[in-house]
């Protein structure tokens, strides 16, 4: 067991934990949640030992292993299997041992030591906790140095994970991970045997390798049992129940204050309200629910949305020097109301064929052909390196619209979800979630037709990918997806397109399907080998044109349901209002006669918009028969 009891740390000046407890049962393998910031990361720090706390202890069972990812990523001239081997100390020293040891004795009990750490299989296991990381056989004995520091951090990774420490500590290690990486930690956290602490912003992570929740908020600690959808329900659960607690405790607090300040000064009274004062004294405060508020992301509406398809590529040959095609036999289109996400590991050409078809790279052979108005916002992770450093975000906005005044240029600001006093921080002191909402609010500045998004999550913490998902929700335009969040794509998109073995296809399953492909498999999917693979590809290009015929016969229909669309949210704002309005008392008392008219006016805007949801219920309907005949 782990107990952590009574701590208090402090970071420049400032107390990120006070006075916490929290006790872990062994095995457990627990996501710490908290806003960026809270202290997750100073928490860790007090469990290795690396920073002492101001107050409190925490408890580990003697002689256990603590292990984490290596700040720096190796870079050395060793092979990556060998690194990663070199991680179990003990065997190390027992195999370097074995080599000089001469006394019969001492060379039975090192072999009989390596039998029982299963040293002999260590290099099978090695290999297969690398390949599930993303690196074949090949690639597994070329030099770490040869690698850039992102794959390096994964043999980081790769090392603490064999080296099975008895408390694995693991701070957002999907932040270098691709999709398939990610799932595959996700099942090898989920089957690990020993204690398991996890920071992560990754939902599906949370729900899917976790069997219990460590929240820290408002510098304190809580446990909870179950992954991170059963922590939210239960902490709104006990939100709620704070909630009264002190409705109650505030309506008793004010009728013992109420008779205190009437009869303090009453000779007859006074023993009474002297009692009263101390039972208000014992009776104590309950505090309030502290909600942090966190910024919606908005992206502006297309002024005017290209007739579908707005990208098509026929034998679409691409890549970065000539002769040496990354991407080849591409032929796919992308329609209006496409909701897309690209699936396959790093390096297979996932964000060379986003650029492809934003227009950054133009075709080695075939064709590329786009809509003429066609506008396109490309948001990629490197970018954030594009801020310049000492400019603020309204210095950045201001630049994309010099003539407008600043009241406008603020509110353009605030759209990206950055609050009022970070509108004049400089970028190189912005955290890396504000910076990456500048980014995406000036990719999609202009109101593009087609976004497209290449990881966009790795600095936003949950509350943040959730604004992410409402604003992808609310964009009328085409998506490009790329993103290790598997809630993400799974909340945001409709169709699956795999980048792997130098082409781009679509992928019919569901994520459930494709994450059981990989855990299955423990690397990235290779397509079969065909004998009539000319066939299914024609039989493929078949079905995509059809589809793509459907959905222009379709058009006018999917037009009608997003105009019903419009009205049912123009309704439902109108409705709100009237609400809030009526729920004045002061209104019926002074003005009886417009609140007769605003409750009419209510009433009408209800069947209104019960008239709107049953014609989009019944359009909706035809639509969904129409693409499925």
């Amino acid at each position: 067991m782990i107990t952590i009891t009574d701590i208090s740390a402090r970071i420049a000046g400032r107390l990120l934990i006070d006075h916490a407890s929290v006790s872990l049962p062994s095995g457990t393998k627990a996501g710490l949640v908290g806003k960026n910031g809270a202290g997750k990361s100073t928490l860790f720090r007090i469990i290795t030992g690396d920073l002492a706390s101001e107050s409190g202890s925490v408890s580990i069972p003697r002689n256990a292993r603590i292990g984490q990812v290596a700040q720096e990523a190796p870079g050395t001239e060793e092979s990556l299997i060998s690194i990663v081997l070199a991680a179990d100390k003990e065997r190390a020293a027992l195999l370097a041992e074995a080599e000089t040891a001469t006394d019969p004795h001492r060379i039975a009990e090192i072999q009989t030591r390596l039998a029982d750490i299963g040293a002999h299989s260590a290099e099978a296991r090695a290999a297969t906790i690398l390949s599930g990381l993303g690196f074949d056989h090949e690639a597994q004995l070329r030099p770490a140095s040869s690698f850039s520091g992102g794959w390096r951090m994964r043999v980081a990774l790769a090392s603490v994970l064999f080296a099975e420490p008895d408390l694995l500590l693991l701070d957002e290690p999907t932040n270098y991970l691709d999709l398939e990486g990610t799932l595959w930690l996700e099942d090898y956290i989920r089957r690990y045997p020993h204690t398991v602490i996890i920071i992560s912003h990754d939902r599906d992570l949370l729900n899917t390798a976790v069997n219990s929740i460590v929240h820290l908020d408002q510098k304190k600690l809580t446990f909870y049992r179950g992954g991170y959808d059963s922590f939210e329900r239960q902490k709104a659960e006990n939100d709620e129940l704070h909630m009264k607690a002190k409705a109650k405790n505030d309506a008793a607090r004010k009728h013992l204050q109420s008779f205190i300040d009437r009869f303090r000064a009453k000779a007859t009274k006074a023993k009474q309200a002297q009692s009263r004062i101390k039972a208000l004294e014992r009776m104590g405060t309950v505090a309030a629910v502290i909600e942090d508020h966190v910024h919606p992301i908005h992206f502006p509406k297309p002024e005017k949305q290209p007739a579908s398809p707005i990208v098509a590529i026929a034998g679409g040959v691409v890549g970065y020097e000539p002769g040496k095609a990354i991407l080849k036999n591409l032929n796919l289109r992308i329609d209006n109301d496409d909701r897309i996400a690209l699936l396959g590991s790093n390096g297979n050409g996932k964000s060379t064929f986003a650029k492809f078809i934003s227009g950054r790279l133009d075709p080695q052979a075939g064709q590329l052909k786009t809509a003429p108005s066609l506008n396109v916002g490309f948001f990629a992770q490197h970018q954030l390196d594009d801020l310049i450093p000492n400019e603020s975000p309204v210095d950045h906005v201001r630049r994309l619209m010099p003539q407008e005044p600043e009241a406008k240029v603020r509110a353009r600001v605030a759209q990206m979800g950055l609050a009022t006093e970070k509108m004049d921080t400089a970028a190189k002191d912005l955290s890396g979630g504000e910076k990456a909402r500048l980014l995406m609010g000036l990719a999609a500045f202009h109101a593009p037709n087609l976004l497209i998004l290449d990881e966009p999550t790795n600095h936003l913490d949950i509350d943040s990918r959730k604004a992410l998902i409402e604003a992808l929700n609310d964009y009328e335009g085409a998506v490009i997806l790329i993103s290790h969040d598997r809630h993400l794509i799974e909340a945001t998109v409709d169709r699956l397109w795999l980048v792997n073995n130098g082409t781009v296809t679509s992928f019919d399953g569901d994520m459930e399907e494709y994450r059981a492909l990989i855990v299955a498999s423990g690397k990235k999917p290779a397509e079969k080998d065909k004998a009539d693979g000319s066939a299914e590809t024609v039989n493929k290009a078949d079905q995509r044109k059809a589809a793509a015929d459907k959905r222009a016969s379709l058009a006018p229909l999917k037009k009608k349901i997003n105009e019903v669309e419009a009205l049912t949210k123009k309704l439902e704002t109108l409705i709100q209002g009237l609400d809030k309005e009526l729920a004045d008392p002061a209104l019926y008392e002074k003005a009886p006669a417009k609140a007769a008219e605003k409750a009419k006016q209510r009433g009408e805007a209800a069947a209104k918009l019960s008239a709107a949801e049953e014609q989009w219920l019944e359009l909706s309907a035809e639509y969904e028969e129409g693409m499925a005949g």
